[in-house]
This record gives C-alpha cells, sequence and structure tokens, in this order.
C-alpha cells in the first residue's frame, strides 16, 4: 500500500501535515474529510520511507523527551483511555516539535483505520526496530499496556546506564579540552613572543623552546590547513569506519581498549540481556528477537556472535553453547542462560544478567572516574608544564648576558 504525504486544514483553520498509507490519493482525501480535515496538498513518497527519514533526521530529540512519551503513553493506556485519545492528548501537549508532528501524524494514521504499529514504523528514526515490534506484539496479543509498561522501564533503564557512563567521561573531557586550549594559547601568543625577546637578544634558543616557537608559528601561520587536515583525517575515518571491514575493525577495538574496554563489554552485554529479556517476556518470537537484538546491540562483532546464535536455534540448539564458544561472552553470562534455558526461566535470568550488568557498570564507572581524572591532571600539568619550561629555559642565558 502507498504512502501519502499531506497538508491539511481543520475546522478551525489550523494547519496539519502527516503522512498516511491508503490505495491512492482519492481515498487519503475522503479519510481526511471523514476526519474533519480539508486537504491542501497530497504528494505519494516514492519509496514509502524516505521522507520520513529526511523528516526525521532533521529534527533533534532529547532521550528525556521520548521517556516522558512512553512513560505517559503507558499510564494512559493503563488507565483505559483509548489509543486514539491518549495519542491525541500527547500530541497537544508534547514540546519538542519534532516528536510533536510525529506523534500526531501516528493519531492520524490511528484515526484513519491504520494499526498503531503500522503508524508508528512511518517514523523509523524516531520510533525503534524494538519498539514498533513490541507494539505490534502487544496488539496481537490484546496485552499492548503491559508491552508499553515494559518497554517503557527498559528505555529508562537504558537511559540511566547511558547516563552514568556519559557522567564518567564528562569530567575528563572538559580537563582535556581546557588542557587543550591553555596549552594552545601559550603556544601561538605567549612563546612567540617571548622568543623575539631572546632573538633580539643575541640568545640562542635552546632546542626545546626552538621546537615549540616554529609549532607555535607554524599554528597561527597555517592554522586553516591544520583544520582541513584535521577534518579530512575525520571525514576519512567515519568513511572508513562504516564499511563492514572498517565498522568491524573499530567495534573490535571498542571491546580491546585498556579499560575503556571492560566497561564498554559490560555495557553492551546488559543491554544485549535487557533487550532480549524485555523482547521475549512481551511475546516476540525467538528468532525474531535475536534479530532485533542483534541490530539493537551496536557492535558488530557481538552482532556476528548473534547471528549464529540465531543460526544454532533455528537449528533446535541452545542459545548459550554458541555465546560460550564464541569467547566474547563472559563464561557466567554463558552459564547463567543455559541454566535458564534448561530451567524454563530464561526471560527472568536474563532480566538477572541485565540487572547484574548494569552494577557492574556502576562499579566500573567509579573506578574509570578514579583513576582517569587525576591521569588526564598529570598528563595536562605535564603538557603545560613542559611547555612553560621551554619557554624559561633561555630566561637564564638571558640573565648571564644582562650581567655583562
Amino acid at each position: 500500500m502507498p504512502t501519502y504525504t499531506y497538508k491539511a486544514r481543520d475546522a478551525a483553520g489550523k494547519s496539519v501535515k502527516g503522512t498516511m498509507e491508503t490505495e491512492n490519493k482519492t481515498e487519503l482525501i475522503d479519510r481526511l474529510h471523514k476526519m474533519g480535515y480539508m486537504t491542501t496538498s497530497a504528494s505519494e513518497v516514492a519509496s514509502g520511507r524516505q521522507f520520513g527519514l529526511l523528516f526525521d533526521k532533521l529534527k533533534w530529540i532529547a532521550a528525556s523527551d521520548m521517556l516522558m512519551f512512553y512513560i505517559q503513553l503507558s499510564n494512559m493506556i493503563n488507565a483505559g483511555i483509548t489509543i486514539l485519545t491518549s495519542l491525541s492528548i500527547l500530541a497537544n501537549q508534547i514540546e519538542n516539535r519534532g516528536l510533536k508532528e510525529a506523534v500526531g501524524s501516528v493519531a492520524r494514521q490511528v484515526e484513519g483505520g491504520s494499526l498503531l504499529s503500522r503508524a508508528f514504523r512511518l517514523h523509523p528514526r524516531i520510533f525503534s526496530k524494538l519498539f514498533v515490534s513490541m507494539i505490534e506484539v502487544g496488539e496481537e496479543s490484546g496485552k499492548l499496556d503491559t508491552v508499553l509498561s515494559r518497554y517503557a522501564d527498559f528505555f529508562e533503564q537504558q537511559e540511566e546506564l547511558k547516563q552514568k557512563i556519559k557522567g564518567a567521561l564528562f569530567y575528563p573531557l572538559i580537563l582535556f579540552l581546557a588542557g587543550a586550549a591553555v596549552s594552545l594559547f601559550i603556544v601561538t601568543f605567549i612563546i612567540p613572543q617571548f622568543a623575539q625577546i631572546y632573538l633580539k637578544a643575541g640568545i640562542k634558543l635552546p632546542l626545546p623552546t626552538l621546537i615549540v616557537f616554529k609549532v607555535g608559528l607554524a599554528i597561527k601561520r597555517y592554522w586553516y590547513l591544520l583544520v582541513i587536515f584535521v577534518i579530512a583525517i575525520i571525514l576519512g575515518l567515519r568513511y572508513y569506519f562504516k564499511t563492514e571491514k572498517g565498522g568491524f575493525l573499530f567495534d573490535t577495538l571498542k571491546l580491546r581498549a585498556p579499560i575503556i574496554g571492560s566497561l564498554y563489554r559490560k555495557a553492551v552485554i546488559s543491554r544485549f540481556s535487557r533487550t532480549l529479556s524485555t523482547l521475549l517476556g512481551s511475546g516476540v518470537p525467538i528468532l525474531k528477537s535475536l534479530d532485533i537484538t542483534k541490530e539493537v546491540l551496536g557492535n558488530l562483532v557481538l552482532a556476528r556472535v548473534i547471528t549464529n546464535v540465531r543460526k544454532s536455534v533455528e537449528n533446535g540448539e541452545h542459545i548459550a553453547e554458541p555465546l560460550k564458544i564464541s569467547g566474547e561472552f563472559p563464561p557466567d553470562v554463558a552459564q547463567m542462560i543455559s541454566v535458564g534455558e534448561e530451567t524454563g526461566g530464561l526471560v527472568e535470568m536474563l532480566y538477572k544478567i541485565a540487572n547484574f550488568y548494569d552494577l557492574a557498570v556502576s562499579y566500573a564507572v567509579k573506578k574509570l572516574t578514579t583513576v582517569i581524572e587525576p591521569l588526564f591532571l598529570v598528563i595536562m600539568g605535564s603538557m603545560v608544564g613542559l611547555i612553560m619550561a621551554s619557554m624559561l629555559m633561555p630566561m637564564f642565558d638571558l640573565v648571564k648576558t644582562l650581567r655583562r
């Protein structure tokens, strides 16, 4: 069924726009008319999703806005309010423009007779495949309220985990930027002025001072070339890491990196366990759950492991064995999953694993903060100290010259 984008006006003359799946343009106009809208323009989307992707990319939506939407929608459905009424209320009170328009479009889709999951699927940049799949299961099982509540809890726990990791890296990043800014200022403005004084006094600059002086002059004169070079390197790396080979290499480095790698692995294992637990607990078939989990992980190395797990499950085998063989998942995870499969409590066991690794991430973040903050202070202090030393070294020769 083709998808159309439209613009229309309601009875009060207020302009609305959105997307809707209909057999043809005439049916679209008829549906909008029955809903109380007068169509002003309508056009078919060539690929069905390209417009939605482009439209959603232009609108930044904070995780806190998404979390509030999921919680409010879950609470309203649990309270017995109809889906259409819930969506309409939320569309009116949401402040974020991108999310407001998306929810309004979903409400109009549902009002026009579309399934809720299909309406959400038209906005893949806003509503994840995991969310849409769970909504689909909720519609089929008649337990939409339970599914929404599960997803709201899942999203909240994932955001808490992200904030912990971001919080651990925020202070060291500020230290690095501040240290880099101070070093750049000294090298490009302070050192050259002192160097000119030394040279006019006929003092030969020591090698460290000469190097810092020349670097400072080069940065000051050719800063635009340096900016172009840095941008070119960043774009080149981004392009390479987007390829299959480059992405696999980058994800491998993230897992193997000292200190950070252990924290990253724990966070991904927590995401794997919680995602799979949430999907299976919501009634999503195991093969589809594994497919969705593989996409949610965001790591090609572990995604390849999940692909092997899916093949094993498809052949009637267990999940735990290929996880153990891969060597990418800790033995305790594979063992606990094995116990869960044997006892029929896989969902509960995955949930326990997720909670345990969330706790492990919290401790790892505290440990990382304890180690990385003094480390950055020492590195930046040493850098600034060396620069200052290179500036002061010729001063001893200048004092000798003045005494003469």
